[in-house]
Parts: C-alpha cells; structure tokens; sequence
C-alpha cells in the first residue's frame, strides 16, 4: 500500500502536508515541487492515470486556490490526491500535461473558471468564456448574477414573469 513517506525517503528534503480525501491518503506540495513529486509518483510507484484534476477557491487571504490532482494505480487498484496551492496575486503552478496529458483540458477548465495560470500549458486559452472575459465565474467572490454589461444572461420566453430582466443583472 502506498504512503506519501516512502517518498520522502527516497527524497528527504521533500516537504509536504498530510491531508484525507475520503478514504483515499493525499498531500498538499509546493508549487517548486509539485511537479518532480508527480513525475516520480507516475515513473516509480505507477501512478499512471491522472483520473481528474480541478481547481478551488478556498476564499482566504494566504494560499487562495488549491488544484487537486486525482491519481490512481491501476496494479495496486490505488487512487490517491496530490494538491497544490498558490495565492491570487501570483495564481501561477506548474502544468502537468508534460507527465499526464489528460491533465490538458482540466487545466484549461480550472484557468477559465477559477483563473489559475498553469505554467509550461501547451495550450493555455479559455475553454467556454470568450478570452476577454476579465472575470472568473467560479471564485466565490463572483457576483452571483453575473457581471452587469459583461454577457447577457440567457432568458426564455416561458420564465418566470416575476423575474424581470433588472433581476438578471442587465
């Protein structure tokens, strides 16, 4: 079974911070090692599918958003969590397309939705808001009906006539 120490023994300087999802062991790493620790948990303990990865906003003032990577090892029918966070004045942490290239489009989502810059991305462009969209709808500051004059809201004609088009913020 597999345990986030026997990688810090086979690299002592290793930093991380414990954390359960579930069941399932995880650990939160540092932007400067998020990626090596990635790289050798799919090279030498067989982390070979990144299942899902996806952002947060934790909504406080250090460490805002946190990137959860989902791994699982198909041999020891294993699936563990690795985590990264990064404050909102410097949103940046490193792309692991290079070792999970399913990590590609989950990537793209958290930048478009979260605003997390994924550095060394092969591809880093806004999934389903247009590029100059300045805003990012998931962060928990957002406005909940949207940004008055930025996109209109979608409105039918059998909605709820109570609901007026001043309710949808335009």
């Amino acid at each position: 079974m597999f345990s986030f120490s026997q990688l810090q023994e086979r690299q002592p300087e290793l930093q991380f911070e414990p954390v359960a999802v579930g069941d399932d062991p995880g650990a939160i790493f540092s932007r400067d090692q998020i990626f090596a620790v990635a790289r050798r948990l799919k090279d030498e303990f067989g982390f070979v599918q990144m299942i899902d990865a996806l952002a947060h906003d934790r909504m406080e003032r250090k460490e805002r958003f946190e990137v959860t990577y989902n791994l699982r090892n198909h041999r020891t029918k294993e699936r563990i969590f690795i985590k990264v966070r990064c404050d909102e004045r410097d949103p940046h942490v490193p792309s692991l397309v290079p070792i999970w290239s399913g990590a590609n489009w989950h990537e793209r989502e958290a930048y478009d939705m979260i605003g997390v810059v994924f550095d060394g991305h092969p591809d880093m462009r806004r999934m389903y808001m247009p590029e100059d969209f300045e805003y990012y709808p998931l962060r928990k500051d957002f406005p909940l009906m949207g940004v008055p004059g930025s996109i209109p809201l979608p409105h039918h004609e059998d909605a709820d006539p109570r609901f007026t088009v001043a309710d949808r913020g335009e």
